[in-house]
């Protein structure tokens, strides 16, 4: 598959450059069944910020059952990102609305109904597809706890399209949804008759770096506290909107072990912890928890518990929040002290490490196969060739912060690679977890020179697999352990 859109490649960058130049009117006469959807944006571009809107108007083109589709919307445009708007290829937040400035749901390109749309550059991202692939692969075997109206989907979905500035050609971009209140089904608070709010679903965004169990005291009548900032409902702060991720914060920080033991499954879903821990893993995604995470709950009035919902998943696959190469693969125990992982693994409450390990070797079968990810990578990789947008888009931003090659090849096999190891590397750490485990069967010499570094404190690597006894204590009972089976070899 590779060796042949390499082929393809040559024998495309053979044609006159590929439409490199033409305006959005022009590319929308020239376009055909290979063709990206085309999203035209027409603003005052210079106006346009992170913190207030913009008036503009969007045009989407279509090539669908062998004609063009072209719907227009007024719109409200800002950029969007905080690192990322730090480069010179921007991605925006558009908002529809009808002629008296409302809201206005649409449905772009057969996503879904909304009115709130991101234009992703992917600016950091040398394939231009890391965060879709990874969450299209994270909507296959995760959901969301509660019906909802999108098939119980717990991420964005989204497209490939090609963006044009004013008619301008600007690049390749995703199109997708937003997590919000509607794609997760969170209840409206509510008004009563005296002027009171009562709240019901609730949606927390991370926006810095938290392990959710200690916080700086702060205003609780502002959408922004501690590392959070408040997503639903964001028109009323106030301190009973952040009384319940305080709560949660308290009891992963301050209660006993044994009250947390008996509680922990009233304040989180086991399976969406399970689930976002061996995502993490995988695809080594290293700028969050529970930064770029989402914390939600349809009625906090019926139901305390919160769900997990990933975001911003550009870091991963072996390249960093900057773009830059990884030297090493992401540690597995990073999140050992992060909530409520910290003592859900150190005590190993309700087997939970078995959990997490049936989970990751029949995920890594599957949906998180390398296999599956190749397909996905694949399969954009080859549309991003033969429209023709991978070559325009090596054009304009070839030379940009984070420079992309002109063959993407060169990074599809990278990131192949990197994730089949990567996969090794987290298997053998993880396989101690294992019911059927037998640490006994992979006693040597250096066990007891690794069971007497830890003990002095010298090395915790792999500390699982020296527990000889299972007995949760590592000591010199492990050692007369290992010397006995290597007596008897």
């Amino acid at each position: 598959m590779i060796k042949d859109r390499f082929l393809h490649t040559v024998l495309l960058c053979l044609l006159p450059l590929m439409g490199w130049g033409q305006n959005f009117s022009e590319m929308v006469a020239d376009m055909s069944e290979l063709s990206l959807p085309l999203v035209n944006i027409e603003v005052e571009i210079d106006s346009v910020s992170k913190e207030h809107i913009t008036p503009g108007k969007i045009t989407l083109a279509e090539y669908k059952d062998n004609m063009v589709k072209l719907d227009s919307y007024d719109c409200q445009v800002k950029y969007r990102g905080m690192y990322a708007l730090s480069l010179s290829k921007k991605s925006f937040n558009i908002k529809l609305v009808d002629e008296e400035g409302e809201n206005l749901d649409a449905n772009l390109l057969g996503l879904r109904m909304d009115n709130t749309w991101i234009l992703d550059a992917m600016g950091i991202d040398k394939l231009r597809m890391r965060n879709r692939v990874c969450f299209d692969i994270w909507n296959e075997f995760s959901h969301t706890m509660w019906d909802t109206k999108f098939g119980n989907r717990n991420g964005t979905v989204g497209t490939m399209v090609e963006v044009f500035i004013n008619g301008e050609y600007h690049g390749i971009y995703c199109l997708s949804d937003k997590i919000n209140r509607q794609l997760l089904n969170l209840r409206k608070a509510k008004v009563e008759d005296d002027g009171s709010v009562t709240v019901k679903g609730l949606l927390y965004k991370g926006v810095a770096w938290s392990a959710l169990i200690g916080y700086h005291e702060g205003n609780t009548d502002s959408v922004s506290w501690d590392a959070f900032e408040l997503k639903h409902p964001e028109e009323y702060p106030s301190a009973q909107t952040w009384q319940h991720l305080i709560d949660l914060m308290n009891f992963n920080g301050d209660s006993e072990i044994e009250y947390f033991a008996d509680h922990y499954n009233e304040c989180y879903y086991e399976d969406n912890l399970v689930d976002y821990w061996v995502f993490l893993v995988a695809f080594g995604l290293t700028d969050m928890p529970y930064k770029n995470t989402y914390l939600s709950t349809p009625d906090i009035n019926f139901d305390h518990r919160f769900m997990i919902t990933p975001w911003d998943l550009d870091a991963c696959l072996g390249r960093g929040w900057n773009g830059s190469l990884l030297d090493d693969f992401p540690s597995v125990s990073r999140l050992d002290n992060i909530a409520p992982y910290k003592r859900l693994k150190m005590h190993n409450i309700g087997g939970f490490k078995q959990k997490l390990a049936r989970r990751w070797f029949q995920l890594i079968e599957a949906e998180l196969s390398h296999e599956n990810l190749e397909s996905h990578i694949n399969s954009i990789a080859q549309r991003f060739v033969e429209s023709g947008a991978w070559q325009r888009e090596y054009n304009l931003w070839k030379n940009s912060d984070v420079k992309i090659g002109q063959n993407i090849d060169d990074e599809v096999q990278y990131v192949v690679n990197w994730y089949i190891d990567n996969l090794a590397y987290a298997s053998g750490y993880i396989e101690i977890w294992s019911e059927d485990y037998d640490p006994l069967s992979h006693v040597t010499i250096s066990t007891v020179t690794s069971i007497y570094n830890y003990i002095l404190g010298n090395d915790t690597t792999f500390y699982e697999n020296l527990d000889l006894n299972r007995d949760g204590i590592i000591n010199s009972t492990d050692v007369t352990i290992a010397y006995n089976v290597l007596l008897a070899q």
